[in-house]
């Protein structure tokens, strides 16, 4: 699998194509649909999967949805937030099929009700809920401190040495660059 990232708008959100052969899945289209439909030339979009509801990672869904018919999923705790059509709300632990490939999805409740993280075999796409030298705030509508701690514990548990960790903003990084501890203080 391929994965591709893309930084759109404003607040340089990281938009990431994951392609396998012909088939592919967007994650978190923040802006410029255009330019996101450009690096999808040639691929048959199934899936655009949002990490959380705020508008700097959704705002480009349902341009590209109009213009590829993918379905747009999102996790259910996200039902009074979004202000658009959902395809299909998730729930922990579900999957979604990519060539061979499997991603599973992580709740990360905190910087969101419904934040996720979607987990494959050596990565994982954190969203908002993860970044190299911090996470996402908790004060905005929907977020909680506590319910962030808990879902960074349980993230720490799950991700393996030299885990690739592709963040919501910034760069990409290891899972060896990322302890608690560093984040906490």
């Amino acid at each position: 699998m391929e994965i591709k990232r893309i930084v759109v708008g404003l607040l340089l959100t990281n938009c990431y194509i994951l392609s396998s052969e012909k088939e592919a899945i967007l994650i978190d289209p923040g802006a410029e649909p255009e330019k996101i439909l450009k690096e999808l030339e040639g691929k048959k979009l199934n899936y655009i999967i949002l990490t959380h509801y705020h508008w700097d990672h959704t705002l480009a869904a349902p341009k590209i949805k109009e213009k590829t018919q993918a379905q747009i999923l999102i996790h259910k705790n996200e039902k009074d937030f979004i202000k658009f059509e959902i395809d299909q709300f998730l729930e922990e632990g579900e999957e979604i099929r990519i060539g061979n490939e499997y991603l599973k999805i992580i709740h990360t409740p905190g910087h969101t009700r419904g934040s996720i993280c979607i987990l494959g075999k050596d990565f994982i796409f954190t969203g908002d809920t993860i970044f190299e030298d911090g996470f996402g705030r908790t004060d905005l509508p929907g977020g909680s401190e506590k319910d962030l701690k808990e879902s960074l514990k349980k993230l720490e548990k799950m991700l393996k040495s030299k885990m690739k960790i592709y963040p919501g903003h910034g760069e990409v990084f290891s899972k060896n660059e990322f302890k608690l501890e560093k984040i906490f203080g």
